[in-house]
């Protein structure tokens, strides 16, 4: 990958279910080390246009490179691309039965072949990291909604991906647990991590962003530096979802 290129590439990438149109052209970019935060209504394709970056959804036409390899080719193996990877939903998807480190190992071990040894080594680490290396043999029913989140987002960064994608992570959250997840966000921001972020969270985005993408119905309508697109968008639709939310 030359300086030059993007790590993420997304080119004119459609996508339908049935008859409903969900992504409408879009072209997106993000160089290493950038956070690329995505707005917009319930419905107006972020969630989609995350799937497709991870492959779990087909693109209709277009394309998707990844450190220049057109991850989009069928011909690829979707399990490799993928874990240079890391996605983070909006539900934790933890495994009830299984301790926040057979969790967090999980994918490492039975996809990726990793040894167990090895897995729970790069594990511990992780959820050092995110503050929870003492909760490692506990269960995620006996953890605040804000801590699983943790732990998911320690499962998507033990593979060590070149871009980390989360989807509304804080929106299954209550208020008072959202703040520590952001501060987690900020700092993997300040250690250098490449991320696609989509959000409700505009304070998050002022503060994190380096770009703000606006979509709906499928498109980009604006995009620029926080402090334009949040503060004093050129668009109607930008200005109109902004004051839904104040």
């Amino acid at each position: 990958m030359s300086a030059a290129t993007p790590l993420l590439r997304v080119e004119q990438v459609r996508k339908s279910f049935g008859d409903h149109l969900v992504l409408d052209g879009v072209d997106l970019d993000v160089d290493a080390h950038r956070c690329v935060v995505l707005i917009g209504a319930s419905g107006s394709g972020k969630s989609t246009l995350l799937r497709t970056i991870d492959l779990l959804e087909e693109v209709d036409d277009g394309a998707i490179w990844l450190e220049g390899d057109e991850i989009t080719d069928p011909r690829k193996d979707a399990d490799a691309l993928r874990a240079r990877m890391g996605m983070v939903f909006q539900a934790f998807n933890l495994f009830p039965h299984m301790s926040v480190l057979d969790n967090v190992t999980l994918a490492s071990r039975l996809v990726h072949k990793v040894p167990r040894a090895e897995a729970e080594e790069r594990a511990t680490a992780m959820l050092e990291r995110v503050g929870l290396a003492a909760r490692a043999r506990a269960y995620p029913d006996q953890l605040s909604g804000g801590q699983q989140q943790r732990v998911a987002i320690a499962r998507a960064l033990v593979t060590s991906p070149s871009l980390l994608l989360l989807d509304e992570v804080t929106s299954a959250l209550d208020p008072e647990l959202v703040g520590e997840v952001l501060d987690l966000l900020i700092e993997l921001k300040a250690d250098g991590m490449t991320m696609v972020v989509a959000t409700h969270e505009m304070g998050f985005a002022r503060r994190v962003a380096d770009e703000v993408c606006f979509l709906h119905e499928g498109r980009v309508h604006e995009r620029g530096a926080p402090e334009q697109v949040l503060g004093d968008p050129v668009e109607q639709r930008t200005r109109d979802f902004l004051r839904r939310l104040a």
